[in-house]
């Protein structure tokens, strides 16, 4: 390609809109161009990664047997109410209707769609195993779409499907694409970890996300270093706390707490720690219940755990004036003994606390030596904290690590969750009708580009593993108006372009040091420079992004040498095929 023949244009500035850096860099370097909130275009250089990173997804595809079709984006409701999702989706469902009043919704996945045109095709157990795959735009109307394409309300989605007989075969294909999305993210060169994760509104019972270790991240990941264990926070657990079994229970007793309310200012009033405060909770489900959720002092509450052992969509914190109605007292000096008429969920830790401080439901009242069992009870002891820094591992005991990390990808068992709603069946050896046991399997084209910038960057721009990077090299003439330059860089193009090499020609009327800058700003792995030293010694400058190596080639090794090169990036990231 020759950039004076290219639709492209680089921004000096950093838009005031951009939030994190692959935003910045991505709209700097001209690869997307904002349409609306939420919505971007891809300029030629964004959409030669894009194909990249969608090629290595339909290769590993290939070689784990997935077959590629197409779905509609536009989506019956029918099928959304028979899997009844469409009313719990939620409003990130974009809804219409068309010309006859029929309902319809623009796909945010294809669950219904999959499963209905496969039911209508298969019915036996021959045709099984069956692995389907899209790679398609999706869309979302996300509250608060940010940081480019990280977040946004149009996205392009790889999204997979697979149908087996039974639990073994369900486990065989899961590993598969499991193992096919470690291959594609470090052939993307990215630094990534599977974590076990939340299954949320698409169901199903068990689910792991790949997510891109980076600052900028919206989640948080919590693993071991000294053995495998890693999860989303929202799904981690950690080892429990060892029974205080020294303590004996001592008599319980009211103090005045005066109008300490907080766990810190308890804490610092009765001179103790904050681990040693049962910490008690209101919160109000979407269908108007009311429930008490206890923890330790020091310990938050994990909603995504509470949301699925409650069997409920969301929970928010109570209003003081239902709490003042419920319970009879102020937020602060609220308490597990004497509930009456509202369930609590207890977490694991407090029934092995021993004299410890709680609320007494009584204005400015706290009790102390409150002991599970003795004093109070629960309709559910269960995991219901975020697991903190420093917390024990669950297989090895090991303090726990936490990390930011952006979302790129994630497989989840499916089940008969929609099979047995949607009807798809199979018959067995037997004449035997059976619900298929699905798998769903997705990543986020866009957001693995964005997620590998935030990991490859610095003040100068973008730093592409050369696996994905728009073009492998490009070649900068100092200046065009040289005849003999011009020249030599026109021979040195045709020669990487025979030779199979992904070359550019910096061909505009800029000065050098423009060149040089949109050069390390979007990012190229190699850039050869050709200048007086072309001329006079027969020798061209190669420099190596992401190192900042500068190597002197002569004219004759230019093209055995950068073959090198190319190689040994290619190595360098773990990215051979």
């Amino acid at each position: 390609m020759r950039l004076s023949k290219s639709f492209f244009t680089t921004l000096r500035e950093t838009p005031t809109d951009a939030e994190v850096v692959s935003h910045q860099l991505l709209v700097r370097g001209g690869f997307i161009r904002r349409v609306a909130t939420g919505t971007y275009s891809y300029l030629p250089l964004g959409w030669r990664v894009m194909t990249k990173i969608m090629q290595i997804v339909k290769d590993e595809m290939a070689k784990s047997d997935a077959e590629e079709l197409m779905l509609p984006i536009l989506h019956p409701a029918e099928l959304w109410q028979e899997s009844g999702r469409w009313n719990v989706y939620g409003k990130e469902l974009m809804r219409m209707k068309d010309r006859f009043d029929r309902e319809y919704c623009l796909a945010p996945t294809a669950e219904e769609v999959i499963t209905d045109l496969v039911r209508k095709e298969v019915n036996s157990y021959k045709q099984l195993p069956l692995n389907l795959y899209q790679i398609q735009n999706k869309y979302r109307d996300e509250r608060r779409p940010r940081f480019g394409l990280m977040r946004s309300r149009e996205f392009l989605m790889k999204d997979g499907y697979s149908f087996d007989c039974d639990e073994a075969g369900l486990e065989v294909t899961y590993q598969k694409m499991y193992q096919a999305y470690c291959n594609i993210f470090s052939r993307c060169g990215m630094n990534y970890r599977p974590v076990e994760a939340d299954n949320g509104a698409i169901g199903g019972s068990k689910s792991h996300e790949f997510m891109a270790l980076a600052t900028s991240g919206e989640a948080e990941v919590v693993y071991c270093q000294k053995c495998d264990y890693a999860a989303n926070v929202e799904q981690a657990i950690s080892m429990r706390t060892e029974n205080e079994s020294s303590d004996t229970w001592l008599a319980l007793k009211k103090v005045n707490t005066e109008n300490n309310k907080t766990i810190d200012e308890v804490a610092r009033f009765l001179q103790i720690k904050p681990s040693k405060l049962i910490k008690s909770l209101i919160y109000k489900t979407n269908t108007d219940e009311f429930i008490a959720v206890l923890l330790r002092g020091d310990r938050e509450v994990n909603e995504v755990k509470l949301i699925n052992i409650i069997g409920c969509l969301e929970v928010s914190l109570a209003e003081e004036q239902d709490i003042v109605k419920l319970i009879g007292t102020n937020i602060g000096f609220i308490g597990p003994l004497g509930m009456k008429n509202i369930k609590v969920y207890c977490d694991f830790e407090i029934v092995e606390m021993k004299n410890a401080v709680a609320g007494a439901n009584e204005f400015q009242t706290h009790l102390i030596n409150v002991n599970y069992g003795r004093d109070f009870s629960a309709d559910y002891i269960c995991d219901l904290r975020l697991v903190g820094e420093g917390d024990s591992c669950p297989n090895c005991g090991e303090p726990l690590t936490i990390a930011r990390g952006i979302e790129v990808g994630q497989v989840f068992k499916l089940g008969t969750k929609y099979s047995e709603s949607l009807n798809a069946n199979y018959l067995d050896d037997k004449g035997v009708s059976h619900p298929m046991l699905m798998g769903c399997y997705g990543i986020g084209i866009g957001r693995t580009m964005a997620a590998t910038i935030e990991q490859n960057s610095d003040e100068k721009g973008i730093i592409w593993p050369i696996t994905i990077a728009p073009y492998q090299i490009i070649i900068v003439p100092v200046n065009i108006k040289d005849t003999e330059i011009m020249n030599h860089a026109e021979n040195i193009y045709s020669k990487l372009n025979i030779a199979g090499v992904e070359a550019v020609l910096d061909d505009r009327d800029e000065r050098a040091g423009v060149k040089f800058a949109d050069a390390d700003l979007i990012g190229y792995p190699l850039r050869l420079t050709v200048g007086k030293k072309t001329l006079t010694d027969g020798t061209v400058d190669l420099k190596i992004r992401n190192t900042g190596e500068e190597i002197v080639l002569a004219l004759d090794d230019i093209v055995s040498i950068i073959d090198k090169k190319i190689a040994e990036l290619l190595r360098g990231s773990d990215c051979l095929e």
